[in-house]
C-alpha cells in the first residue's frame, strides 16, 4: 500500500515547516486539533492565538467537499466555535453511502478575503512524471478542475521555472500577483517531490495583499518512501477513511507488517459480519472478496486483508489469532463461515503457514464451537499437501467442522460452498503429491490427453533479442518483442541460492542446454564460487561483489534479475542500466517509492530496455526461461505443464494469481505459451499493453489472457487496441476488484495500485468498457476457466491451434532438504539435543518459552536449572545456586586462575583467550574440589563409615579428604562464605544429612588442626548432594549421574568466570603493560658446575 492520505493538519505541518519560497506563507503553525477529549483551557495555552482572532472550525477525517456539505463554520470567535462544535462533534453524518462519525476537528484563523482572491491548484503523480492543475477560480464552486483548469506536465527529473508557470498556468491571473503565484508554485512542487507526496490538492489557495494563504488543503504521500523521510515526516499516523473506524486490531496487523519481511494486512469492515476471510496473496484477497459480494454477502463480509510473501509460523499465528478473537467476540444467529483462501503459492511453504493458522485454531477452538464457525480452506503451493492434512487433521481433533480442497478445486469454489451456493463434495479429488511429479514425472496419470510438445507456427529464435531493431539517432532503440528464448542468459542479483535452484531446475526439465543462470552479483561478500544442481551434477556458479566484474566476464548475458531491497533495488537496478547488453530487467522488490520507480521506468524506455516489476514475482516462458520463483516448486511446473510451449500467453498484475492462472490455462487448455506478472505498484515498469502488443506480434501466441485490476486506466489502452484493430487475436480479460464499488468507504486492496481515484478506475468499468471493445470478458473470476475454455476450443476447432502429443520431460532429482521436508526420507541425527530449541519464533528452555522464563521470574538460578537439569527447581534450589554462583565469583588476583587471567590480559590478548587461560588451570587443586569432595563424602557416607572411620581410613590409603583445609580461615577464623551457605541451607533445605556428615568430618579434622575445616568448595559440593536428593525433582540414580558427569564442577566454573572476567575489564581500563616476573622472586637452581 503506497499512496496513503493524511489529515489536513499534517499536510499543513509539512507545507509550514519545509516549503521554499519567497512567497510570504501566512499564518504557518495556527492549526488546532480538537476532539471529544480536548481541555481547551490547555488548546488555548498551546495556541493563543485562538483566543484574538476570527475562527474557521471543520471536520479533519478525509471527508471532500466539507463547504457544500455544511461542515465548516467561518468567522468565529472560540466560543462559537465551542458553540457549534456542541451540535457537530461527536455527531453521526451521512457523506454520500457512508455513515461516519465526526471526531476530529480543525481549528485556524479565518482569513478575510474576496473570490476573486480565490485559486486552486493541484500536483499528482503520472506515470511520465507529474501533473500540476491552477484555475483562477477556487473555493467550493471550483468544478469539473479536470476540463477547466490549467494542467502542467512535469517530466521526470525537469523542474518547474517561474517563466513556464507564468506561461503555461497563470493565463488568466492578474500580473500583480502572477510572480508571487508562480514562486509559491514552484516551492510546492519542490515539496511535493522532495517530501514524496503523490497527491498535494489546496483549495482555495488564497492571495491577498499580505501574502499566500492555505485555506483547504488534501494530500497523499508515498508510505513506501518512509525510510527516506522518516528524519522530516516522523511518525505519522494515516487516518482511516470516513465512516471507517480505526480499530486497534488493524494498528497491530499494520505493525506486525512494518517489522516483517513478509505483508500482513487488515481492514475491519463489518465486525458484526458472518463471513470472515483469511486469504493468501495480494490479488487472490480481491477475488475472493470480489467473489463474496457476487455471491450476495457483502452485507456480512467482515473483513478485508491478507497475508503473503512467506511469512513465518510465529507471524501467521498471531495474523490467525487476531482474525479469530475477532470473529468469536460477538454470536450470530446464523453461525459464522471462515475461508482460509489463496492461489497456488509461487515461494511460501504453505504447509509452514497454515501450521500457524492451526495453532491459532486449537486456541480458539472453544469459542469457535460457541460461534459455529466452519471453515473452509483451498490451497495450493509448495508442500500444500502436508498444510492440506494438518488442517484437515486439527478440524477432526477440535470437532470444527473444516472443509479442505487443494489445486483440483477452482480456487474461488469454496466460496460457492460456504455461501451455500454449491454443495460441498463428500470427497474431493486427491491431488498427485508432490512427490510423485518429482520421482517419477513420466508415469504421472494426470497428463491430460490434449496437449502439446509445441506450436506447429511458432517464431524459432536462436537467441533472445534478434528482434530488437537498430536505433535511430535521437530515437529511443526499441524494445524486444521476445524477451526469453531457450538460449537467454540472466545474472541474479542478490544471494537467492533457492531460486537461483529453482531457476536450474527449471531448465533442466525444459531440457536446456545450459543453465540459464551464469552468475550471480552479491555486494557484500568477496568474489566467489556458490555450488548448485544441474540435473544430477553438482556445478560451480561465480558470484561477484560488483556488476562491473560480472557484465565484463558474460557478455552474452542480457537478462538482470533483481532480489536486491527495496532500499537498494533503485540504485542497483540504474547501475544495472548502464550496460547495453541487458534488454530485460525484473526487480523483485516490493515497497520501492514511487517516485523511484517512475525515474527506473525513463531511464529503461530511454535505453529500450523492459522492466518487469517492482513488486512482482517475474514471469516464465515454458520450455525457455523463468524468473526466480515464478511457477512456483517443480511439482507444480509439471502439474501446469510449465516445461513446455502451450498456445496461450497472459499478463497479470499478480504473482500469485499468475500461477493460478498457469493452473487454469493449463487445464482448459493446451498451457502457457508465456505468462508476466507485471506486479501491483500504481506504476509497473512495463504495461499491459506492452506484453500484450507483443504478444499480438508472436505467432506462436495464438489467444491472450489478461487479468487486470481494480485502479488505473492501463486497461482503457487494450480497448483501444483492439478497435483500432492493433489487437487482432482473442484476448480474454477480467478485472478484479469488482466489490470496492459495493463498499461504502473505500478500502484500499492489498497491491499499491488497486485502488480506484476515479470511476473510470473501478473494476466494474473496465470490465463493461473491454467487453464493449470485443474481448472476452466473464461475468466474475469464477467463469474465467470456462471463457478460456470456450475461446480455445473455437481456435482448435478452426485449426488455428493443433495441439501436439505430449512429450515427457526429464526426471529432475529432488532436494535433500526438500525431501525431509516433504517426509519421503528419514536420517539419523548427527547431534541430539533436549534443553534448548531455538528453531520457532520463541526461544525454549527444556520446553519452557522464554517469556515465560521472564513472566515467571525464574532467575539465572531457574534458567540454570532448566539447562543443567531439565527441571523447574524449588525457589529455595534456585536462590541456592545463585548465592554459589555469587560466592565463587572471585578469590582475589593471587590464585591461579586469575593470575593467568591477568597475565594474559597484560599481554594484549582478547576477553575468550584470557578468560580461557584463567579457566584451564581449573583441577584438583584448583576449583575441582567441589566434585571431589561430593563423591568422597557421598561414597563415605553411602557406604556406613562412620566420620572418624572416614578419617582414619583417607589417612591410610595417603590421600587428602577434599574440600577440607584452608590456607588463611580456621576454625576461629571462620569463612563467612561457608557461614551465610550454611544458615541458608539450614533454613531452606527439607534435609542436610551430607552436610551434617560433612560437619562431623571437620570436628574430626579441627581438632587436630584448626584450619582443617570444611571449605566453600566442600560445602558446596555436600549441600549439593543434598539439594539434588532431597528436592523431590531427581531420583537417587539422577541425582548421583549429574554428580558423577561432573555438574558441580560446573558452578566453579561458571561463578568463577565472572571473576575472571572482571579482573580482565580491570587490567585493560587500568591499562597495565606487558607482566613480566621480577628476578628477585625467581629461585634460579642451576648445575653446579654452571654456577659462578
Amino acid at each position: 500500500m503506497s499512496a496513503k492520505a493524511i489529515s489536513e493538519q499534517t499536510g499543513k505541518e509539512f507545507l509550514y515547516k519545509y516549503i521554499c519560497t519567497t512567497a510570504a506563507v501566512q499564518n504557518r503553525f495556527c492549526c488546532a486539533t480538537v476532539t471529544a477529549d480536548t481541555v481547551w483551557d490547555r488548546l488555548t495555552q498551546d495556541h493563543p492565538w485562538l483566543l484574538t482572532e476570527r475562527l474557521v472550525v471543520k471536520p479533519d477525517q478525509l471527508i471532500k467537499r466539507r463547504g457544500k456539505l455544511g461542515l465548516m463554520a467561518v468567522d468565529l470567535n472560540l466560543e462559537g466555535v465551542q458553540e457549534w462544535l456542541k451540535s457537530h462533534l461527536m455527531t453521526e453524518i451521512t457523506v454520500g453511502k457512508v455513515k461516519g462519525t465526526l471526531k476530529n476537528f480543525l481549528i485556524e484563523p479565518f482569513v478575510p478575503h474576496c473570490q476573486e482572491e480565490e485559486f486552486y491548484v493541484c500536483i499528482y503523480a503520472s506515470r511520465e512524471g507529474s501533473q500540476v492543475l491552477f484555475h483562477h477560480e477556487g473555493g467550493v464552486d471550483v468544478g469539473d478542475v479536470d476540463t477547466r483548469a490549467q494542467k502542467l506536465s512535469v517530466r521526470i527529473d525537469d523542474k518547474l521555472t517561474e517563466e513556464i508557470v507564468i506561461q503555461q498556468l497563470l493565463k488568466h491571473v492578474t500580473d500583480e500577483k502572477k510572480e508571487v503565484l508562480a514562486n509559491f508554485i514552484i516551492g510546492l512542487f519542490n515539496l511535493y517531490e522532495d517530501l514524496y507526496f503523490t497527491y498535494l490538492e489546496i483549495n482555495p489557495l488564497v492571495v491577498t495583499k499580505d501574502g499566500v494563504y492555505i485555506l483547504d488543503m488534501a494530500a497523499k504521500i508515498d508510505s513506501a518512501a518512509d525510510y527516506i523521510c522518516k528524519p522530516r515526516w516522523g511518525d505519522v499516523e494515516f487516518p482511516p477513511p470516513f465512516g471507517r473506524e480505526a480499530y486497534p486490531e488493524e494498528a497491530y496487523i499494520a505493525d506486525l507488517d512494518a517489522k516483517s519481511g513478509a505483508s500482513l494486512k487488515l481492514t475491519l469492515l463489518n465486525p458484526k459480519g458472518r463471513i470472515w476471510t483469511m486469504v493468501a496473496g495480494g490479488g487472490a484477497s480481491v477475488v475472493y472478496s470480489d467473489t463474496i459480494c457476487d455471491l450476495g454477502g457483502v452485507d456480512e463480509l467482515a473483513n478485508y486483508g491478507e497475508y503473503s510473501g512467506a511469512p513465518s509460523e510465529q507471524q501467521t499465528y498471531d495474523y490467525a489469532k487476531t482474525i479469530l478473537s475477532l470473529m468469536t467476540s460477538e454470536k450470530h444467529p446464523d453461525g459464522k463461515v471462515l475461508i482460509i483462501g489463496g492461489s497456488i503459492a509461487n515461494f511460501t511453504n504453505v504447509a509452514a503457514t497454515f501450521k500457524g493458522i492451526v495453532r491459532a485454531i486449537k486456541d480458539y477452538q472453544g469459542p469457535l464451537k460457541e460461534n459455529e464457525v466452519t471453515i473452509f480452506v483451498r490451497r495450493g503451493g509448495p508442500n500444500y499437501q502436508e498444510g492440506l492434512r494438518v488442517m484437515e487433521e486439527v478440524g477432526k481433533t477440535t470437532g470444527i467442522p473444516i472443509h479442505v480442497f487443494g489445486t483440483e478445486t477452482h480456487m474461488t469454489a469454496i466460496v460457492g460452498m460456504a455461501l451455500g451456493h454449491r454443495p460441498i463434495p463428500n470427497q474431493p479429488p486427491a491431488a498427485a503429491h508432490t512427490a510423485n511429479f518429482l520421482l517419477n514425472a513420466s508415469a504421472n496419470a494426470t497428463t491430460p490427453a490434449r496437449t502439446r510438445n509445441t506450436s506447429f507456427s511458432e517464431h524459432k529464435l536462436t537467441n533472445s533479442v534478434t528482434d530488437v531493431m537498430m536505433p535511430t539517432a535521437g530515437v529511443p532503440p526499441a524494445k524486444a518483442t521476445t524477451l526469453f528464448s531457450r538460449q537467454t542468459k540472466a545474472i541474479v542479483w542478490g544471494m537467492q541460492t533457492r531460486a537461483v535452484q529453482g531457476m536450474l531446475d527449471f531448465d533442466y526439465v525444459c531440457s536446456r542446454d545450459e543453465p540459464s543462470v551464469v552468475a550471480m552479483v552479491y555486494p557484500f561478500t568477496g568474489d566467489h564460487k556458490q555450488k548448485f544442481y544441474w540435473g544430477h551434477k553438482e556445478i560451480l556458479l561465480p558470484v561477484y561483489k560488483n556488476m562491473a566484474d560480472a557484465m565484463k566476464k558474460h557478455p552474452d548475458v542480457d537478462v538482470l534479475i533483481n532480489f536486491a531491497s527495496l532500499r537498494s533495488a533503485f540504485d542497483s537496478t540504474m547501475e544495472t542500466l548502464l550496460y547495453p547488453q541487458i534488454h530485460t530487467i525484473a526487480i523483485i522488490a516490493e515497497g520501492i517509492p514511487e517516485a523511484l520507480t517512475r525515474k527506473l521506468i525513463k531511464s529503461a524506455d530511454e535505453k529500450g530496455v523492459t522492466i518487469i516489476g517492482p513488486a512482482t514475482v517475474g514471469g516464465i516462458k515454458p520450455g525457455c526461461f523463468k524468473i526466480g520463483n515464478t511457477g512456483g516448486m517443480l511439482d507444480n511446473i509439471l502439474a501446469s505443464k510449465l516445461y513446455r510451449p502451450g498456445s496461450v500467453a497472459y499478463v497479470s498484475r499478480s504473482g500469485g494469481m499468475s500461477n493460478e492462472l498457469n493452473n487454469i490455462i493449463s487445464h482448459t487448455t493446451d498451457g502457457v505459451y508465456e505468462g508476466v506478472a507485471i506486479g501491483g505498484d500504481r506504476f509497473p515498469g512495463s504495461t499491459f499493453m506492452d506484453h500484450v502488443l507483443r504478444y499480438q506480434d508472436t505467432p506462436g501466441v495464438k489467444m491472450i489472457v489478461v487479468l487486470g485490476e481494480i485502479g488505473g486506466t492501463e486497461e482503457y489502452n487494450i480497448c483501444q487496441g483492439i478497435v483500432d484493430g492493433r489487437i487482432t487475436k482473442p484476448v480474454v480479460c477480467w478485472c478484479i476488484g469488482t466489490c470496492a464499488t459495493m463498499f461504502s468507504s473505500e478500502v484500499q486492496f492489498g497491491h499499491a495500485g488497486a485502488c480506484a481515484n476515479q470511476a473510470s478506475e473501478t473494476a466494474v468499468a473496465k470490465n463493461q468498457a473491454l467487453q464493449e471493445a470485443g474481448a472476452f470478458v466473464p461475468n466474475s473470476f469464477d467463469e474465467l476457466g470456462d471463457v478460456i475454455k470456450f475461446v480455445y476450443d473455437d481456435l482448435v476447432a478452426n485449426g488455428i491451434i493443433v495441439p501436439a502429443q505430449e512429450v515427457p520431460p526429464p526426471t529432475v532429482p529432488m532436494d535433500y532438504s526438500w525431501a525431509r521436508e516433504l517426509g519421503l526420507i528419514r536420517k539419523p541425527a548427527s547431534f541430539m539435543t533436549s534443553i534448548c530449541d531455538e528453531r520457532g519464533q520463541e526461544l525454549i528452555y527444556a520446553g519452557m518459552p522464554i517469556t515465560e522464563v521472564f513472566k515467571e521470574e525464574m532467575g539465572l538460578g531457574g534458567v540454570l536449572g532448566l539447562l543443567w537439569f531439565q527441571r523447574r527447581l524449588p525457589r529455595y534450589a534456585c536462590q541456592f545456586i545463585e548465592m554459589c554462583l555469587m560466592v565463587t565469583a572471585d578469590h582475589g588476583p593471587a590464585v591461579s586462575g586469575a593470575h593467568n587471567t591477568i597475565v594474559c590480559a597484560r599481554a594484549g590478548k582478547d576477553l575468550v583467550s584470557s578468560l580461557t587461560s584463567g579457566l584451564l588451570t581449573i583441577g584438583d587443586r584448583f576449583g575441582g574440589a567441589l566434585d571431589a569432595a561430593a563423591k568422597q563424602f557421598s561414597k563415605a557416607f553411602d557406604s556406613g563409615l562412620l566420620p572418624m572411620e572416614f578419617v582414619n581410613k583417607m589417612k591410610k590409603d595417603g590421600m587428602l579428604i577434599m574440600g577440607i583445609g584452608h590456607r588463611v580461615k580456621s576454625i576461629n577464623n571462620p569463612d563467612m562464605r561457608v557461614q551465610i551457605l550454611k544458615d541458608f541451607v539450614k533454613q531452606h533445605f527439607p534435609s542436610t544429612q551430607l552436610l551434617d556428615y560433612a560437619l562431623d568430618v571437620e570436628k574430626i579434622t579441627t581438632s587436630k588442626k584448626p584450619n582443617l575445616i570444611l571449605n566453600v568448595d566442600g560445602f558446596i559440593g555436600v549441600a549439593f548432594v543434598d539439594l539434588l536428593r532431597t528436592c523431590g525433582g531427581f531420583t537417587r540414580d539422577e541425582a548421583d549421574e549429574f554428580i558423577e558427569i561432573g555438574t558441580l564442577n560446573g558452578i566453579f566454573v561458571l561463578g568463577r568466570s565472572i571473576g575472571f572476567i572482571g579482573h580482565y575489564l580491570d587490567q585493560k581500563r587500568l591499562k597495565q603493560g606487558l607482566y613480566r616476573h621480577p628476578w628477585d622472586d625467581i629461585s634460579y637452581v642451576l648445575p653446579e658446575h654452571m654456577s659462578m
